[in-house]
């Protein structure tokens, strides 16, 4: 492979098309501000490099990334590539990793809005984020052992694992299909409306109105802490191994916890059946 060490390119399309490179030690920036430095290339491995430009890596083919950083003016800096290693980086562009498929992001920070949408096959591990809209509408989602602060996280996800993470996310899950969520912390409001066969496995849930509208609702071994009005309208199968604030109106299946403060049932159509452990 051809190797470019300690350059530095700012000009449009600086290395367009190229195959089989390997770019170190160099640095995406400067006056002439130019865009799409890697874009249409294939088999590409970047090393100890700095990116401070828009669009570096769209349509790139069998990319990896180490060692580098893309910051907040490394404007979308993945987009529709395929085969992507990212591991000890810095993602702070807005918009980073969009329509792409089979991507894996291994002990990175990112901090970037909107990240994610719309990927197939993406694989996130020991990594911290900040961000809105994570991962929306992205399918075959694989994370563990992350943290991530934001809003509106995993919207119209599907096919997805998540274990050993903690969530600190308004408005998570919403929409979200066939998704575990195992050994989490997961504070957030409205957690999950409209979901459908979401499963929560031994997992902790922190906030007002959790789990509202969802279908295929389960909760395995479960502690729910300042969780108000939960349940309304839901299909549920739970255990919950903690006393809960309150539940409202559930439309069916199967509730045990040790204690509820309040039940709500002044639905007719709420037909699921909860079992208090200890009675009142």
């Amino acid at each position: 492979m051809r190797e470019i060490v300690g350059k530095t390119f700012d000009e449009e399309r600086a290395l367009y098309g190229s195959d089989d490179l390997v770019v170190k030690q160099c640095k995406i920036q400067g006056p002439a501000d130019g865009e799409s430095a890697l874009k249409e290339s294939s088999n590409i491995k970047v090393e100890d490099s700095f990116f401070d430009l828009r669009y570096p890596f769209w349509h790139d083919y069998h990319l990896f990334i180490e060692n580098s950083e893309m910051t907040s003016n490394c404007r979308a800096p993945l987009w529709y590539s395929r085969e992507v290693m990212i591991t000890n980086c810095k993602i702070h562009g807005v918009k980073a990793v969009r329509e792409c498929n089979k991507v894996r992001i291994k002990d990175c920070d990112i901090v970037s809005p909107e990240f994610g949408w719309n990927n197939n096959e993406v694989i996130i591990e020991d990594s911290s984020a900040s961000s809105e809209y994570f991962l929306m509408n992205s399918k075959k989602i694989r994370i563990a052992r992350i943290s991530l602060e934001g809003k509106y996280s995993f919207q119209y996800i599907e096919d997805a694992l998540f274990e050993d993470c903690t969530f600190d996310t308004k408005d998570a899950f919403w929409h979200a299909k066939d998704v575990t969520i195992r050994n989490c912390k997961i504070k957030s409001e409205y957690l999950a409306w409209y979901s459908e066969n979401v499963t929560f496995d031994n997992c902790v849930i922190i906030g007002t109105q959790p789990l509202c509208y969802c279908k295929g609702l389960r909760l395995i071994n479960c502690e729910m802490i300042d969780c108000d009005l939960s349940f309304e309208k839901s299909e549920v199968e739970a255990e919950i191994r903690e006393p809960i604030k309150s539940i409202k109106n559930p439309a069916s299946g199967h509730i045990t916890v040790p204690y509820a403060a309040e039940l709500i049932i002044d639905d007719p159509n709420s037909k699921c059946i909860i079992d208090e452990v200890k009675k009142r």
